[in-house]
């Protein structure tokens, strides 16, 4: 059986523009997702996020739907992954709420956060004695992407994000452990602006494709929302994958 794919965009806002391919009544969020089986919560990386809400956005979406969640700055950027136990358990108690509909968790770090095997590993021990689900992992300083480096992520049952643009040559394909794949597009060569094009997209469907075939679930989230290109990158990939010669999601 294939993995599950989830194709779709950091955020649920419909630019206007792409309105009418999201049709019926509702919310935002209901109407993406008929649509979309996916979607990336980024607002709690930036402030903490009253259990109610997740309670009610897992409410307006399908059995099959699910929610990625970033990982709060407090953990990440502020204590950067030092002595973070009591705000990792306060952000995982709030996302609880979504259930069944909570997906992996992401951790994106700072640029110039190096890798330390060390403060990793006790990150991770921390992070997976409170949490047993999903993970994935988006570092962005060259020494995450070595051969020790993946081999402790696999250990610790996280994933490695593959992204774009990719800061080496590693960052553009997934790492760390195999049953999830999860690429985030930021949008290149503008970051969160440019519109990936059809040539791009047809590359990264066969790249999803592969995935398919070593892992349970793979993740694409466009985060190249600020001109809008996000959501219609996303429906340009979810057609690649259901055509005849694509993975069906």
């Amino acid at each position: 059986m294939g993995a599950l794919v989830f194709a779709g965009t950091a955020g649920w806002s419909l630019p206007r523009a792409e309105q009418p391919r999201f049709p019926g009544v509702g919310t935002h969020l209901e109407r993406y997702a008929r649509v979309l089986r996916g979607t990336e919560i980024n607002a709690s990386f930036y402030r903490s996020l009253r259990p109610a809400l997740y309670a009610r956005w897992a409410a307006a979406v399908p059995s099959d739907f699910r929610f990625s969640v970033k990982v709060p700055r407090s953990v990440t950027h502020e204590r950067r992954l030092l002595d973070c136990e009591e705000p990792l358990a306060a952000f995982l108690d709030e996302v609880s709420a979504l259930g069944d509909k909570l997906g992996p968790l992401l951790v994106q770090l700072p640029p110039s956060l190096e890798y330390d095997a060390s403060l990793a590993g006790a990150f991770f021990a921390v992070l997976r004695a409170l949490h047993d689900g999903p993970v994935a992992l988006e570092p962005r300083h060259a020494t995450w992407f070595t051969a020790d480096a993946a081999g402790q992520l696999a250990e610790y049952a996280v994933a490695r994000v593959a992204a774009d643009p990719a800061r080496v040559p590693e960052a553009a394909v997934p790492g760390g452990a195999h049953y999830l794949a999860y690429f985030r597009l930021h949008g290149s060569p503008r970051v969160y602006w440019s519109r990936y094009d059809d040539t791009w997209l047809d590359a990264l469907a066969g790249q999803v494709a592969e995935a398919t075939r070593g892992a349970d679930e793979v993740w694409c989230i466009f985060d190249n929302t600020a001109s809008g290109a996000a959501l219609p990158n996303a429906l340009d990939l979810l057609e690649r994958l259901s055509s005849p010669d694509g993975q069906d999601t």
